[in-house]
């Protein structure tokens, strides 16, 4: 199926993470499009200036004037706008299969990996426009200043693509990309070799004349590697270990930027900086800039372009600064991301407190590592943990929040659980001081936690803890 075959689309859930990203890219190759959205996401203002029709609640008569109807993992199968679809006999398409048609005819490269994936792509994104590359782009996340998705003139193509429902395997890409493979949706794949076997299918299906970009540190992606050889693709490595093709050595973070040198097979390259903090986020940089040299790029050309990346929103997003607090916002919700993030954020915040409000994402995840996640939210020198946002377990209201808040390892008035929004906004307010740092950390929903804290510092005024 290539684009052209789509006709006409409305999209559920428009405005979502990766929803959004898709939308745009039909609107600006100039695709009639429809959605519908009840959340008055950021994103839907961009896509209703760029045309596209958006309703903000769902119905029957979203899809009449539809030859396509794309939906994501969220949705679930008895919504009324795919039943509708389905006995209209419409085109009804998984998002990633809307995605692959739309890079049908592309030179792709598909991102992804537990961690680190929007990073990634929006880091070689970035590098590949500073080389002169007017390429195609769709992120799960928008790149500070240029949005979500993007439609170059080239024969470029670069999408994060999410292996938590399997839908990367839809994708037949020139290039793969995997950051790391770790321990997360288990409740898809059964355990680490179902996921571990995923990735090996993903990579096989790497068009013949293409490659696979992967880490050499990680030791999932070091057997992913193994396998993938004996199979006869071809693998290029980055990271810390002598024997990667891209070597990275002296690998440091301050609160404004991480810096290490890199060599490529072989030949030193020069110091590589990137202005965001976090080692982990230097080797995804590292990641970019193999990936950029394996397409034929300049490699200096990319290091000046990392040196330019201006981040990827909900990734150690600084969304402001109130009453002399610094408040973050961080998608981070895997237990070794929260990790990750919170000992990145520490060394930010200085003399000042780091308080950490988290939203719990996915029951699966929440109850099976409770205690991975209790301890990364120890990082911080307080934590306040709301219930579990889980889209496919809507109905489920557990403890699970609660139970995650009693286990994490911090004295009593160090930690809270908040059932409530409300609640969780006045807990912050009353225990953040001029000097503390704030991070919001969780799924879609948190997007809109950090300015409400802003706004809620506002509010207190000086004077204004209790």
């Amino acid at each position: 199926m290539t684009a052209a075959d789509l006709g006409r689309v409305h999209v559920v859930g428009c405005g979502g993470v990766g929803m959004s990203g898709l939308t745009e890219i039909l609107l600006r190759r100039g695709f009639s499009v429809s959605g519908s959205e009840r959340c008055d996401w950021p994103s839907v203002a961009r896509l209703r200036a760029l045309g596209c029709v958006v309703r903000s609640s769902h119905g029957e008569s979203a899809v009449d004037d539809a030859d396509t109807v794309v939906y994501s993992t969220a949705i679930p199968d008895d919504h009324v706008e795919l039943v509708a679809a389905r006995r209209r006999g419409l085109r009804v398409l998984h998002r990633a299969e809307a995605l692959a048609a739309v890079m049908t005819g592309y030179r792709s490269v598909a991102v992804t990996g537990t961690h680190g994936k929007t990073s990634t792509t929006g880091m070689l994104v970035t590098a590949l426009r500073y080389s002169g590359i007017d390429l195609s782009f769709v992120i799960g996340g928008d790149l500070v200043g240029r949005g979500s998705a993007a439609h170059g003139r080239s024969d470029l193509f670069v999408a994060e693509a999410d292996e938590s429902d399997r839908s990367f395997l839809q994708y037949t890409p020139h290039a793969a990309v995997v950051t790391n493979i770790d321990s997360d949706h288990l409740d898809t794949y059964g355990d680490m070799a179902g996921l571990q076997a995923a990735f090996l299918q993903f990579c096989g299906q790497v068009q013949p004349d293409g490659f696979v970009v992967t880490s050499a540190d990680d030791p999932h992606c070091r057997a992913l590697t193994m396998l993938a050889r004996t199979e006869g693709l071809t693998v290029y490595t980055y990271g810390q270990r002598e024997d990667a093709d891209l070597r990275v050595s002296g690998l440091s973070s301050s609160a404004t930027r991480t810096r290490y040198r890199a060599d490529l097979d072989g030949t030193p390259l020069g110091e590589v900086t990137v202005p965001v903090p976090g080692t982990h986020l230097g080797l995804n940089s590292a990641a970019a800039l193999l990936t950029a040299a394996r397409l034929g790029l300049s490699a200096e050309k990319a290091m000046e372009g990392l040196r330019t990346y201006p981040g990827v929103g909900r990734r150690f997003e600084l969304k402001g600064v109130a009453g002399g607090v610094r408040v973050y916002d961080d998608y981070a919700g895997h237990h070794a991301a929260l990790a990750a993030s919170l000992r990145t954020l520490r060394h930010v915040a200085g003399s000042g407190q780091l308080i950490a409000v988290c939203q719990p994402c996915g029951t699966f995840r929440t109850q099976h590592f409770q205690a991975e996640l209790a301890a990364a939210l120890a990082l911080a020198d307080q934590a306040i943990v709301m219930e579990v946002f889980d889209r496919t377990a809507a109905n489920e209201r557990g403890h699970h929040g609660a139970e995650l808040a009693q286990a994490v390892p911090l004295a009593a008035e160090a930690k809270a659980f908040t059932g409530d929004w409300s609640d969780t906004l006045g807990e912050v307010a009353r225990r953040a001081r001029p000097g503390d740092l704030v991070v919001t950390l969780g799924a879609a929903p948190m997007s809109v936690m950090a300015d409400q804290v802003l706004d809620a510092l506002r509010v207190r005024g000086p004077g204004g803890y209790q």
